[in-house]
C-alpha cells in the first residue's frame, strides 16, 4: 500500500498482491524464469516491472512472480478483470519458453533443496541475506505462494479496531484458504501444508515471526516497542551491514506498516483463480468491518485474545480447514454465536456468509458460495487425487488447475 499526503482511513483502500509458480508447461516441474522474463518485458532482470494500473514483482526465488494492483483501490471485486488480463499476458509470455503459470498454495512436488534457484539480480542481497540466516531451500521459503491481503487505516484508533479484528480472524481464515495438501508428491496429513512449513522457517531467529499470531499491541508505540524493537536488536547481532529492516523482517501472519497505514494479511493460500482469490480477500474484508464496527462485540472484548489462545485454534486449522471442531464457546461469541458450545470452522464462515451477504459482491458470493458447498481448494484437490496419488496423477490434476487459472474458473 503507498504512502500518499492524506492517509487513508478504515477499509477506505485495498492492495492485492498474488503470487503464481512457473512452471514447465508439459512436466509442470518448477522453471526459474522470473529474471529472463522481467528482462524480455522490461529490457532487464528488474524486480519491478510496470503494467500501468498493475505491477509485476519478483520474490524469493526465479520461479514466483507476484502480481498486484499498482494504487490502492477502493473496492476489491472490479480487480477480478485486472488480474485475470495479467495473467494471460504472464502465460503469453511465458508461452515462448514453453512455461506457463501454476496456481496453488505451494507445487505438490517441487524438491526445494534440489531446485530452488534465489533471486540474483536487483535487492539480491536481500535474499542473500534470509538465506544466510535461514536456509532458504526449504519449503517455507522457496515453496510458498501465497495473497496478500493490504488494509488502510489512519491513526492508532483505527489501528486497534483493525488490529483487533484481523488478530481474532486470522486463526480460521485457512479453513476457506487453505489450498495446499501436497509437497515433494506425498499428502501431508495437513491441508494448509504452506503455513505448516511457514511457521517453522524462522525458527532459529524467533523474534521475526513470534508465534506468528501478532502480540497484542494496539496502538504505534506499543508495536514498536513489543514487535519491532526485538527484532531490530536480533537484527543488529546477525546483520551487521543493515541489509534488512525491521519492518521488512517482521513476518507474522499480519503485519502492520505504519509510514503506508496499511496491516498486511498473510495466511491466504493461493487460489486457482483470481475470482476465488479475490472473493476470498473480500469475504475476509467484509467481516474484519463487521467485527471493526462492533457488529457481535466490542472491540474491547476482542483486544483481550492473547496469542497462545488464537494460535491453538490456528493450529488445528491448517490441519483439516473446514473440518476442525472449534470447541472454544468464547472464541464462537466473538461472531455473535451466543447458544453453540462448539461449532466446526466451516460452519462458522457460513453463518458469517449469511449474516454479511448483503454485503459482498456478486462474485465474491459466487466463489464463496462454492467454496462453502464444496470446501476449500485443498480438500477439492485430495477428491480428485485421492490421499495416495501417483506423479502422472497429480500431473493431471495440477495441469486442471492451470487451466482453471488461464481462464478465471473454480476447480471442482
Amino acid at each position: 500500500m503507498h504512502a500518499r499526503q492524506r492517509p487513508y482511513h478504515l477499509f477506505e483502500a485495498h492492495g492485492i498482491e498474488l503470487e503464481f509458480m512457473v512452471v514447465d508447461r508439459d512436466s509442470l516441474d518448477v522453471r526459474p524464469l522470473v529474471a529472463r522474463l522481467f528482462t524480455e518485458v522490461a529490457g532487464a532482470p528488474v524486480s519491478d516491472v510496470s503494467r500501468g494500473t498493475m505491477d509485476w514483482s519478483n520474490e524469493l526465488t526465479d520461479h514466483v512472480v507476484e502480481v498486484r494492483n499498482a494504487k490502492p483501490a477502493k473496492r476489491i471485486a472490479p480487480l477480478r478483470k485486472r488480474f485475470a488480463a495479467e495473467v494471460k499476458a504472464l502465460n503469453k509470455a511465458l508461452a515462448r519458453h514453453d512455461a506457463i503459470l501454476l496456481p496453488g498454495g505451494a507445487h505438490p512436488w517441487m524438491d526445494p533443496v534440489r531446485e530452488t534457484v534465489l533471486w540474483a539480480h536487483e535487492h539480491k542481497e536481500i535474499y542473500a541475506t534470509f538465506d544466510r540466516l535461514f536456509g532458504c531451500r526449504t519449503h517455507g521459503w522457496a515453496n510458498s505462494q501465497s495473497t496478500h491481503l493490504n488494509l488502510s487505516f489512519a491513526g492508532d484508533g483505527e489501528f486497534t479496531r483493525l488490529h483487533a479484528a484481523v488478530r481474532l480472524l486470522l486463526p480460521i481464515i485457512p479453513a476457506i484458504a487453505a489450498s495446499s495438501p501436497f509437497l515433494e508428491g506425498h499428502a501431508t496429513g495437513f491441508l494448509d501444508s504452506r503455513m505448516e512449513a511457514y511457521l517453522h522457517a524462522q525458527e532459529q531467529i524467533p523474534e521475526m515471526m513470534g508465534s506468528l499470531i501478532p502480540e497484542s499491541v494496539f496502538d504505534q508505540e506499543g508495536y514498536y516497542r513489543e514487535i519491532y524493537s526485538p527484532i531490530a536488536q536480533v537484527l543488529a547481532r546477525h546483520d551487521a551491514a543493515v541489509t534488512l529492516d525491521h519492518e521488512f523482517a517482521n513476518t507474522r501472519g499480519a503485519v502492520a506498516r505504519f509510514d503506508r497505514g496499511s496491516v498486511e494479511i498473510r495466511v491466504i493460500d493461493a487460489q486457482e483463480s483470481p475470482g476465488a482469490d479475490l472473493a476470498i480477500a473480500e469475504f475476509i474484508t467484509v467481516v474484519l468491518q463487521a467485527l471493526a464496527n462492533g457488529r457481535w462485540v466490542s472491540s474491547y472484548l476482542q483486544r483481550a485474545w492473547p496469542e497462545s489462545d488464537l494460535l491453538a485454534i490456528f493450529l488445528q486449522v491448517i490441519k483439516d480447514a473446514g473440518r476442525t471442531v472449534v470447541a472454544n464457546r468464547d472464541y464462537l461469541l466473538m461472531f455473535g454465536l451466543m447458544k453453540q458450545e462448539q461449532m466446526s470452522a466451516a460452519k462458522i464462515w457460513q453463518h458469517l456468509f449469511v449474516e454479511l451477504y448483503e454485503e459482498l459482491s456478486e462474485d465474491a458470493r459466487t466463489h464463496v458460495g462454492l467454496i462453502l458447498e464444496h470446501g476449500c481448494l485443498a480438500s477439492r484437490i485430495l477428491r480428485h487425487t485421492g490421499p495416495k496419488p501417483d506423479r502422472d496423477r497429480l500431473r493431471t490434476v495440477y495441469r486442471q488447475l492451470a487451466g482453471c487459472l488461464l481462464d478465471d474458473r473454480p476447480f471442482l
